[in-house]
């Protein structure tokens, strides 16, 4: 290319020139505009073409495919940056021309035209890869096997990487050493950049631990009462992670801490349908007592008690019901079982407690079908409202601690 212009174009601009009566010293500096402009001209033919020729045959090609990740890929933008490290490269195949027609003679002129350009191509190839990144990182979000998962402190690590790269080769090129010499050279530095990148070394470890156990993504729900962390998590950076506590304020935690501490990720519990309920209430055991044939006629006559214990007949012939609370923990048990809004697919039961001070606890454990929270707490009250309403048809007391009107009567 520059012995084409030096032999041809380059002569015959300057002897019109001297034809035309320009003077010697006149025609070089317009010989050297003119391959100037040339050149100019040249670049921005080749980028029309990339931009206007190639970059459409390939969307027209692209548009053509079924699948949706190479609309993303080969996006105007990627395309784009990857185009503009066409202009650089040509620019630094022609600077030896540019140079001869300027007439530059001067090194630190001639050094620094080819160190910027250098600069020039390692900047462009660092933005096209920093968008190749980015458009590689929303193809894998939108992936329902990755849809959630904290890759973001990924992509934020691979743009840590890159920039520290691209500032390696930058600064290489400004001192004219050898990149791999000037790594060498860091090396005695690497106790005090750690510490400088301590939490973001941290947090990308911390961010592989979390992915690749799948202990955490967007959309869960973790409580961490140690660190009074309880809400959503937000978004997962290499940094930090964003929690939209149930008040609506925004917390962030370093990812590491999820690592090192114990949190609880109420996430498997939305996945598995059924919301746990774990409650007791305290009955007076003074209130206990056998089973006679009146309570048990009561119960049966009772129109709010009728139709469990028709169920429980077969219990009641074996024997199996001695007092009042194995009667009435026997109707709690049956109430869950035929209750539309437990899930049934898991365990429900009832069961005594270790008797203290404040009576003998009856726990009730089964799981809400219904895992959000409005509707589990709805449930949650109407049952203990529906068994504390009935424990006096059974005869049994409910304990709680007496009130400063009872103590007036």
């Amino acid at each position: 290319m520059t012995s084409l212009f030096d032999s041809s174009i380059k002569a015959k601009i300057y002897s019109t020139l001297v034809e035309w009566g320009v003077n010697d010293s006149l025609a070089m500096v317009l010989d050297g505009i003119f391959v100037l402009l040339y050149v100019t001209l040249f670049i921005a033919i080749i980028n029309i073409l990339l931009r206007w020729g190639v970059m459409s045959i390939i969307h027209w090609f692209v548009k053509k495919t079924r699948v949706w990740w190479d609309d993303l890929l080969f996006d105007k933008k990627v395309m784009r940056q990857m185009c503009g490290i066409v202009t650089p490269i040509v620019i630094n195949l022609m600077l030896p021309l540019l140079i001869s027609a300027l007439d530059i003679s001067e090194e630190w002129i001639i050094g620094f035209l080819y160190k910027g350009i250098d600069i020039y191509i390692i900047v462009t190839c660092l933005i096209f890869i920093n968008t190749l990144l980015k458009t590689i990182y929303t193809i894998f979000v939108h992936r329902p096997a990755w849809e959630g998962k904290p890759i973001k402190g990924l992509l934020e690590t691979m743009q840590v990487t890159l920039a520290i790269i691209g500032s390696i080769l930058i600064i290489a090129v400004i001192i004219d050493k050898s990149p791999a010499g000037l790594l060498a050279g860091l090396g005695a530095s690497a106790a005090v950049i750690s510490f400088i990148f301590k939490d973001s070394l941290m947090g990308l470890v911390a961010g592989v631990q979390l992915s690749a156990n799948n202990m955490l993504k967007v959309g869960d729900w973790i409580e961490m009462p140690s660190r009074g962390v309880d809400g959503v998590v937000e978004e997962v950076t290499l940094t930090t992670i964003k929690i939209r506590s149930w008040n609506n304020t925004m917390q962030t935690i370093p990812p590491y801490i999820l690592v090192s501490e114990p949190f609880d990720n109420w996430q498997a519990m939305r996945d598995s349908g059924g919301r746990r309920i774990k409650r007791n209430i305290n009955v007076d055991m003074t209130s206990v007592r056998f089973a006679d044939d009146a309570l048990i006629e009561s119960l049966r006559s009772n129109s709010s008690t009728a139709e469990i214990m028709s169920t429980i007949e077969t219990s009641l012939q074996e024997g199996g019901i001695t007092t009042n609370l194995d009667l009435y923990m026997r109707y709690i048990g049956k109430y869950l079982d035929n209750h539309p809004r437990v899930n049934h697919k898991m365990i429900a039961m009832v069961r005594q407690l270790q008797p203290s001070e404040w009576g003998l606890p009856v726990e009730l454990y089964c799981f809400s079908a219904n895992v959000n929270w409005i509707p589990y707490e709805h449930l949650q009250a109407e049952i203990f409202s529906h068994i504390v309403a009935l424990a006096p048809l059974f005869g049994i007391e409910i304990y709680q601690a007496p009130a400063n009107s009872s103590f007036q009567k």
